[in-house]
C-alpha cells in the first residue's frame, strides 16, 4: 500500500474497504476523520455515516444512511455490504 500523510481510500481487497486516514487514533481524531472522509467520497453529510463497532479497532463497521447496497457497491466493486 503507498504511505504518506494525505486521508484516502485505497479500494477494496477481499470485500473490505481499505482507507487511511492521517489523524492519530487520539480522543476519536481518526474515527472522526474515517468518518469525514467516507461522507466526501459519497457526497453526503458526515451525519449521515456512522461507526457501528471497531471504535478503538483498525477493522470497523460503518453504516451509511440513505444508500442501498447497490449504490455502494457500484461506488466500490467488489465491497461486501
Amino acid at each position: 500500500m503507498p504511505r504518506g500523510g494525505a486521508d484516502r481510500i485505497e479500494g477494496v481487497l477481499d470485500g473490505v474497504l481499505r482507507a487511511r486516514v492521517s489523524a492519530p487514533p487520539v480522543d476519536g481524531a481518526a474515527n472522526d476523520a474515517l468518518i469525514r472522509l467516507i461522507a466526501d467520497a459519497l457526497d453526503l453529510a458526515a451525519s449521515r455515516v456512522r461507526l457501528v463497532t471497531g471504535a478503538s479497532n483498525r477493522r470497523k463497521l460503518i453504516e451509511v444512511d440513505g444508500l442501498d447496497a447497490a449504490t455502494l457497491r457500484s461506488r466500490w466493486p467488489g465491497l461486501d455490504v
